[in-house]
């Protein structure tokens, strides 16, 4: 269902289109859901690894089936894992993806220096929210991404600016890079 819902899959390729994905990147996307994400930072990063964490293993099959090809190619790597139990990655990664899922972390902002430490300096981070209650509003939205900013600032991340997309309700993007100066 929500791979078929066109605001879920135009909310998604979006998101990628705002983190600058280049060839080599080493990405992850939190929470992939049914691998729509996953599908497009594959496309772009063409000689690099995509990375993928879902708690569903429901999801994790039908993202895997979304995106067999590059699976096989072993450029695509998704795991039923949560967000306080990361697995390894390897080396740092260059960007972080995550769509309407912070709302469920546990200690949220503790998950985000985590996840700070997993990327290089300069790494990039987009945490997405398109609100989903009854009633939402651009007022809604507009609370969600200074909720997120005021997230990513307290986790250590700077630069935060957000994008927003006009679907109803609209779609909150805040993008914000990994301090140069690791000490922060």
């Amino acid at each position: 269902m929500f791979a078929l819902r066109p605001s879920n899959r135009r909310r998604n390729i979006w998101a990628v289109s705002l983190l600058d994905v280049q060839p080599t990147d080493r990405l992850l996307e939190i929470g992939f859901g049914p691998g729509v994400a996953i599908a497009a930072l594959a496309a772009r990063a063409t000689r690099s690894h995509v990375f993928g964490i879902d708690h569903s293993q429901a999801m994790v099959r039908h993202a895997a089936r979304r995106n067999a090809a590059a699976v096989r190619a072993h450029r695509v790597h998704l795991t039923r894992a949560s967000v306080e139990q990361l697995p390894s990655f390897g080396d740092p990664l260059d960007a972080i993806l995550a769509v309407n899922s912070v709302g469920f972390w546990p200690d949220p902002v503790e998950r985000l220096r985590e996840l700070r430490r997993l990327l290089l300096p300069a790494g990039r981070i987009a945490l997405v929210s398109q609100p989903r209650s009854p009633g939402a509003t651009r007022d809604t939205t507009t609370r969600a991404a200074q909720m997120l900013q005021a997230m990513l600032t307290e986790a250590g991340f700077a630069h935060t600016r957000v994008r927003t997309l006009d679907l109803d309700p609209p779609v909150a993007c805040v993008l914000a890079t990994n301090p140069t100066d690791m000490t922060s």
